[in-house]
């Protein structure tokens, strides 16, 4: 049933009544005239329908990137999903470097002292000496950012870019202002990952890392301690025997090992022998490299246990391996350096820099148990 409703004279607005029905049309327009073939009405119902349409997500038609009226709002933060601890690279220490190899002297034999009676002859001995150089390595990252890149794109948040707290705390964020910061911080956080790649698996002879032209390389541990004072497990289980028998070795040649670094695999492994044994393992503790780390008690005195994204977690290839740290040095003949290069079309090329090598003055004084399963 239909009705009528109330209004008052005062209140009542006659313009919007007149354009809610008729739109812009002047008053006193023709809207239907049969004998003149006017119908105007069509028309005003189209606008009058228009009008009353919902205002949805598709209203406007298609944009760029989606619907005309809705814009694209992309989160500022970036996040690498390809990113690696690299805590050997702040433990080991970084020695600077003359030249473009590490040279250095050992002594590999010693002519002893003696006893003698009294008056005796006395016959001198001798020292043999040794020379070991190492060629120090070249490590790059390059990248471009067109000129177009730099006008239009926005700041960001590199989310995990810097790794924080010491050497294996968590990763922080970093701002990126414009295209060109963000590809240089991207750039070192490269070099960084290599860097880390290298002192666990480079071979100065034939390259370890895919891309890498042979003799490119420097060695890194795996490499360097060879079959070194090796505990080798033949794909068995490792037990809490065999870190005492590591240490041992290492300790009979003459080392102290006081850093321990580990497959993530064989790292829980280990964890899981200590559960059974908390003897062998204290609580958490701060270390004097700025970190926490599990702690192993052992004939040389606690040794901090990390673990590595870049040993292999394979079962028969897993290993821990125990470092002297006082024999073991990243040689820098130029630490990380950022250089503009050629100015290609409208972009800017850059590139970052590391001359390096990594050295292990005696292997003898470090051990590693191999081959775990």
């Amino acid at each position: 049933m239909a009705s009528t409703g109330q209004f008052s004279a005062e209140t009542f607005d006659v313009e919007g009544a007149y354009a809610q029905s008729f739109g812009a049309l002047p008053n006193k327009s023709v809207i239907s005239n049969p004998f003149q073939d006017i119908d105007a009405r069509t028309n005003i119902k189209s606008a009058y329908s228009t009008g009353l349409k919902a205002h949805t997500t598709e209203s406007g038609g298609a944009g760029t990137a989606g619907y005309a009226m809705i814009p694209i709002f992309v989160d500022p933060k970036i996040v690498d999903q390809t990113r690696k601890y690299t805590p050997m690279v702040e433990l080991i220490p970084r020695v600077t470097n003359k030249g473009l190899f590490a040279d250095y002297n050992v002594i590999t034999a010693k002519g002893g002292a003696f006893t003698r009676a009294e008056d005796s002859a006395l016959t001198e001995t001798n020292t043999t000496y040794d020379r070991k150089s190492t060629a120090i390595k070249f490590l790059y990252a390059v990248g471009r950012v067109t000129g177009q890149s730099k006008a239009g794109q926005p700041s960001y948040v590199l989310m995990g870019m810097q790794p924080g707290s010491g050497a294996t705390g968590p990763f922080s964020d970093q701002g990126a202002p414009n295209a060109k910061q963000q590809e240089v911080l991207v750039k070192a956080r490269e070099m960084r990952e290599l860097q880390e790649n290298l002192i666990i698996n480079g071979n100065a002879t034939t390259s370890a890392i895919s891309g890498n032209p042979n003799g490119t390389e420097y060695s890194g541990i795996v490499t360097l301690m060879g079959t070194t004072n090796k505990v080798d497990k033949n794909t068995t289980a490792l037990s809490l025997g065999d870190i005492d028998l590591a240490v041992q070795y290492a300790f009979d040649d003459g080392g102290r090992p006081n850093l321990a670094v580990a497959s993530s695999s064989a790292y829980t492994d280990l964890l899981g022998l200590l559960n059974q044994r908390i003897g062998y393992m204290q609580s958490q503790e701060n270390m004097f490299w700025g970190f926490s780390a599990v702690t192993l008690n052992t004939m040389v005195g606690k040794i901090p246990v990390i673990p590595s994204m870049y040993l292999s977690n394979t079962s028969g290839s897993k290993a821990i391996y125990f470092l002297d740290l006082s024999v073991v040095e990243m040689r820098v003949l130029q630490d990380l350096t950022y250089e503009e290069l050629a100015h290609t079309n409208d972009s800017d090329k850059f590139m970052l820099k590391i001359y390096e090598a990594l050295i292990i003055r005696n292997t003898a004084f470090c051990s590693f148990i191999g081959e775990i399963a």
